[in-house]
């Protein structure tokens, strides 16, 4: 059942911070701060100021997201499972009391890494089948800053604090219609983290394949191919894996939309909900364009949506 979905509201710190001082106080050598410069094109990511809140970010994002209107159910996507919000317990209660929705349910989708957040869209899916006059909030992104050592993905990424917020509804207006989403794994590298020096090797190879066969799938699941894709909104980690991915894929590398990356670069599985939000806000989308959402995940979690673009409303 194709679902529809709002503009996304994107809320980021006010400030942002070099990759390089990032890496640094990690402990990250020279040659992969290097890496990190040139070869992955990353250069800032969103840092929250010693003022701010994460918490604030999600409401921000959900009052946006919800213009003035309700949902019944609040679903929220995230990597991380020490959070600076959630040690301070009572979270959801928090958030559905600021947005007004103290009756409505809240469930928060985790262990499956930075796919998270677009799996909530096929958990919204399956709530408006029952419910299709009821709306659904998804709020996504991660306290990527909480811990320097943390947020750094080694040889790949640094995580940031952005956060995204749309709604999902069964009828009526909407900006993009929701028409499939394809989840895949890979159980040899459950040790994510912890993985040794081959099998991290092994499994960039296998990031790959995967996210090839992933668009192919969710493509196929949507009656095209890949080649009718207009856009392609990845997974923000870095500049050398998606050149990979789109050599492979066939893919034209002006299709696959990269700006974001120097500017924020990884932001968990908010990431191309984001890069979404980039390519409508500057003026890239046009109605009926479809877009395949990407995103990738440390444990071998693959997960690609397509959406379309409606008239906007």
């Amino acid at each position: 059942m194709p679902i529809g979905l709002s503009t996304v509201a994107v809320q980021l710190p006010g400030r942002s911070e070099p990759v390089q001082d990032i890496l640094q106080r990690a402990g990250r050598d020279a040659m992969e701060r290097k890496m990190f410069a040139k070869i992955h094109g990353l250069r800032e990511s969103p840092t929250l100021a010693d003022h701010e809140r994460m918490e604030d970010l999600f409401v921000a994002a959900g009052r946006a997201a919800l213009a003035g209107g309700t949902a019944g159910l609040v679903l929220y996507g995230h990597t991380m499972l020490t959070q600076e919000f959630g040690l301070r317990g009572g979270f959801p209660d928090r958030v559905r009391a600021r947005l007004g929705l103290s009756g409505s349910r809240f469930f928060g989708l985790s262990h499956v890494n930075c796919t998270s957040v677009l799996r909530c869209l096929d958990f919204a899916r399956r709530y408006l089948a029952r419910h299709p006059e009821e709306r659904v909030l998804v709020l996504g992104g991660d306290h990527g800053s909480v811990h320097d050592v943390a947020r750094v993905i080694p040889g790949i990424a640094i995580g940031g604090d952005g956060v995204v917020g749309l709604t999902a509804t069964a009828s009526g207006r909407c900006r993009y219609r929701y028409l499939t989403g394809v989840s895949t794994r890979d159980l040899r590298f459950h040790r994510n983290m912890r993985m040794s020096p081959r099998e991290a090797e092994e499994f960039s190879r296998v990031c790959c394949d995967e996210t090839v066969r992933s668009l192919h799938r969710a493509a196929e699941s949507a009656g095209m191919t890949v080649d009718e894709l207009d856009w392609v909104l990845p997974h923000l980690s870095n500049r050398m894996f998606w050149g990979s991915v789109s050599r492979r894929a066939g893919i034209p590398r002006e299709k696959v939309l990269l700006d974001l990356i120097p500017l924020c670069g990884h932001n968990f599985g908010a990431d191309a909900l984001m890069a979404l939000d980039h390519a409508d806000r500057t003026g890239r989308l046009r109605p009926g364009d479809r877009c395949a959402l990407v995103s990738v995940a440390q444990g071998a979690y693959f997960h690609t949506a397509i959406v379309e673009v409606e008239e906007d409303s």
